[in-house]
């Protein structure tokens, strides 16, 4: 599954918020917060192990999950090229306007 497509589940999204506010957690004790059954859950940490944004190790009976830090940075990484290519231009149109004002 694609990254974007992974991030636009909210459910999803709270669970990566989660992982990244408590480190890691057993898949039991992620599905404990959440009012909807530990299949549908394990549903979402296969989606977002599959996009590749979490972490999941076996420690005896658990399932341990953490934030793939390396692929959350590249998203991050995105965001702001994408951000300082919107200010590039909005400073482009600024500079663009002012010299329609002086004209």
């Amino acid at each position: 599954m694609d990254r974007f497509t992974a991030l636009a589940d909210p459910t999803r999204r709270a669970i990566l918020e989660m992982l990244a506010r408590r480190g890691e957690m057993a898949a039991s004790d992620i599905a404990a917060q959440f009012d909807v059954s530990a299949p549908a859950i394990s549903q979402h940490l296969k989606a977002l192990r599959e996009a590749g944004l979490v972490v999941m190790e076996r420690r005896a009976q658990q399932r341990i999950y953490r934030l793939n830090t390396a692929a959350v940075r590249d998203i991050e990484n995105w965001a702001n090229r994408l951000q300082q290519q919107w200010e590039r231009r909005l400073d482009s149109l600024e500079a663009f306007l002012k010299s329609e004002e002086e004209d």
